[in-house]
């Protein structure tokens, strides 16, 4: 058992590893407090109750974002080390990855990621609606594919390559699926997530050169 003494810090990073092991249903006061071995009314000296804790959780992962922005740098490339950023965490801490994109931060952990995507898409010349759409939509893909990357089984399975079983597929029937079988067959999530990225940050580019050529 642990000597150092009982603190939000060490309660939190208790839930992060149990999280890591079982998942979020897991987490309950009580099992956290066996997890530390201590009684449970002592954890509420620290945190209030099991929602605070698992923002706790969220906030810690989310704090431990490497940023690695430069104000000088192209809007392009700001975006592309912002996406890059928050895909890392979900190597070190996958399943608190997926609690973390679950709930609604007010914390400064939770609302820097943010406001730094937001500023750098709005010092493109982006208007507000148009930063904000832009910001969900590179939330959205990058939870998509994390959500393929690390999986999604009661057991978070270590990450599969495999994205569709073609073999045994009827060609007469699948042809396309039949003949790009090699391909459906294998996914290397770097190059996926790369790919993606690319598509996006190039649609906007796109959409940008519109809205110019239309002023």
């Amino acid at each position: 058992m642990s000597t150092e003494p009982l603190s939000r810090a060490r309660i939190v990073a208790a839930a992060i590893d149990l999280i890591e092991r079982e998942g979020a249903d897991a987490i309950s006061m009580r099992r956290i407090a066996a997890e530390l071995g201590v009684g449970v009314m002592s954890l509420y000296n620290h945190v209030p109750g099991k929602d605070a804790l698992l923002n706790g959780v969220a906030e810690a992962v989310l704090s431990q974002i490497e940023f690695t922005d430069d104000p000088d740098a192209h809007w392009t490339d700001r975006v592309r080390m912002q996406a890059r950023a928050f895909r890392q965490i979900a190597h070190h801490h996958p399943r608190s990855t997926m609690l973390v994109v679950s709930r609604q931060l007010h914390s400064a952990a939770g609302l820097l990621p943010v406001e730094r995507a937001l500023a750098t898409l709005r010092s493109a010349g982006f208007d507000g609606a148009d930063a904000v759409r832009m910001l969900r939509m590179f939330i959205a893909y990058i939870v998509g594919s994390l959500l393929r990357e690390v999986g999604v089984t009661p057991t978070f399975a270590p990450v599969q390559t495999r994205t569709i079983r073609a073999d045994g597929v009827d060609p007469a029937l699948f042809p396309e699926v039949s003949s790009l079988s090699a391909l459906l067959d294998q996914c290397d999530h770097e190059e996926e997530f790369e790919f993606g990225l690319e598509l996006l940050i190039k649609a906007i580019e796109a959409y940008a050169g519109r809205r110019e050529g239309t002023r």
